[in-house]
């Protein structure tokens, strides 16, 4: 939540309006401007979390992923941490995917998905005018998960 933010209208962000990181472009029947911490809260559990099997995670994986999937994308989400495990890119944390994160190095895996982030925002619209911002965000992430 800290990274998102409260509400903006930037004319240059595809997402439009935005409010905790809840876009218009997202969820375009939301009152934006409205819309309340709460509220957010729980559209990041049901559309963020459940679907990135969070609870089954270990940390700092969860919050990495958690993270990636509100400001890039749930499938990105997947993917980049399906590569970081070297198993297939199918999008789905299936029986595969959490056997493999059971069985190496969650530090390891932890520095390969962030590098693998970082590279995938370098070819994403807008970065000569956000990326600044999106590599704090990676870094200040970075910094809080190892608390």
């Amino acid at each position: 939540m800290k990274a998102e933010g409260e509400y903006i209208n930037d004319v240059y962000d595809p997402g439009g309006e935005t409010k905790y990181g809840i876009s218009k472009r997202q969820y375009p029947s939301l009152d934006i401007p409205r819309l309340t911490l709460a509220e957010a809260k729980a559209i990041y559990h049901r559309d963020y979390w459940v679907p990135i099997k969070g609870v089954e995670l270990p940390w700092p994986i969860a919050a990495l992923v958690l993270d990636t999937a509100i400001n890039q994308g749930v499938d990105v989400a997947k993917r980049l941490m399906q590569k970081a495990l070297g198993v297939t890119q199918d999008g789905l944390f299936g029986p595969v995917t959490l056997q493999a994160l059971k069985t190496q190095l969650p530090d390891d895996v932890a520095a390969i998905f962030l590098a693998d982030r970082a590279l995938r925002y370098t070819g994403t619209r807008n970065f000569d005018r956000y990326g600044r911002g999106w590599f704090k965000r990676l870094f200040a992430l970075t910094m809080e998960v190892n608390r």
